[in-house]
């Protein structure tokens, strides 16, 4: 289940909804399982969630209908609302399969014309045509919620993305077993990768098909890949290039694949002969500091706690000037959940949390460091899902 259900009906309670609306694509899916694919890749109305207490366990999915297939082929275990026109063809000799015939009978479905019309239609038929309910406003499109306050005016409209967010922050067995094991495919990739960086001729690129081919390999999808050598590596957004491997380059690696919709997010380094004594005391000095951060990691500790630690440890070993706006951030559906781990944050740590806790340091047109790894926030400390060690990994 990705659902914390606990959660949500804690956060609708505080806030006094009745019900709650999911329109964003991870939000969609982390309420009722459905992953609706051209949500993914263009903006505006596609599908909603509509979550109405206490019955949460109910979901209502509002798709269009040439998305139909995915609710039946996923298995989606909730009630449907379709829109729009899409024609399929049914030969009435073909018996079946079961998907198809899901498939079938959704089509079936009367059509609401538009999601915005069927999200009205649904807010009526539940009878919350003067009730409280909280929007998740990123996934519409400008003049979406004025239609609908038009449509609906005795409706209280409460924004809920960061209600959303603030809900999905606090994982669930299922979600950290996904997140456990996209970590440990992204380790295996880079080390996939690394055994290339030994060959005559390797590229930033060949290091990147490597990584890709392992994650893909393990039934997990490419989404992060910044991998840069030498100067390049000081490049924060670094993209692969034909940049031949050097004696004495720095490789830096800030990647990460999804796996089953999670995602990962570490960095390793790795230099191609020694490294300079300046370049192992920096790497050493913001390895110290998430080591350090890691051991504060606590239920109640703040997120600004953890920032302050880990930057204090990374100057006083070795980089004084050290500065950074954050180091760290959740992780799950979205590659920034909460909390982050920033001087100004008011996030507070809880127990389930997902925490990526990095030390990126770049000195342009010489060299891109970076420590990052996953870990679990647990009730007596910080179970790690990622591990980089302690020394810098040379290459001969």
């Amino acid at each position: 289940m990705l659902l914390n259900d606990v959660r949500l009906q804690e956060a609708m309670s505080n806030h006094g909804l009745d019900a709650i609306v999911a329109t964003s694509p991870e939000n969609v899916l982390y309420t009722s399982g459905f992953w609706c694919l051209p949500q993914w890749i263009r903006r505006g109305p596609q599908a909603f969630v509509v979550l109405v207490a206490p019955a949460i366990d109910d979901p209502v999915v509002i798709t269009g209908t040439s998305t139909l297939d995915l609710i039946a082929d996923q298995n989606v275990q909730a009630r449907v609302r379709r829109y729009g026109a899409f024609t399929v063809d049914t030969d009435l000799a073909t018996i079946l399969d079961p998907v198809s015939a899901r498939q079938a009978e959704l089509h079936h479905l009367i059509d609401d014309r538009d999601a915005l019309a069927a999200l009205v239609a649904e807010i009526r038929a539940a009878g919350l045509s003067g009730a409280r309910i909280g929007i998740d406003e990123i996934g519409l499109l400008p003049g979406n919620v004025e239609r609908l306050r038009s449509e609906l005016p005795d409706v209280t409209w409460i924004p809920a993305s960061s209600l959303l967010r603030w809900v999905r922050a606090v994982k669930t067995p299922e979600e950290i077993d996904r997140l456990r094991s996209i970590g440990g495919i992204t380790e295996r990739s880079i080390s996939a990768a690394f055994d290339v960086a030994v060959s005559s001729g390797a590229t930033e690129l060949s290091l990147a098909r490597a990584f890709h081919t392992q994650t893909i390999k393990e039934d997990a999808f490419p989404v992060l890949g910044c991998i840069g050598f030498g100067e390049r590596s000081a490049l924060m957004n670094v993209q692969p290039s034909d940049r031949e491997l050097r004696e004495g380059d720095i490789i830096r690696f800030d990647v990460g694949g999804h796996f089953r919709n999670y995602r990962a997010d570490i960095a390793r380094n790795a230099c191609f002969g020694e490294p300079s004594p300046d370049v192992r005391l920096k790497y050493d000095a913001l390895n110290k500091g998430v080591k350090r951060g890691i051991e504060h990691i606590r239920p109640g500790i703040p997120a600004s706690k953890i920032f302050e630690v880990v930057v204090e440890t990374v100057r006083k070993e070795g980089i004084p000037h050290y500065h950074r706006s954050h180091v760290g951030h959740g992780i799950g559906l979205d590659g920034y959940d909460l909390p982050l781990l920033s001087a100004s944050s008011q996030d507070v740590l809880e127990a389930g949390m997902v925490l990526c806790i990095e030390t990126p340091y770049y000195e342009i047109g010489r060299v891109g460091l970076q420590v990052e790894d996953m870990l679990v926030v647990r009730p007596d400390g910080a179970e790690m899902l990622t591990n980089a060690g302690n020394s810098l990994l040379v290459l001969n």
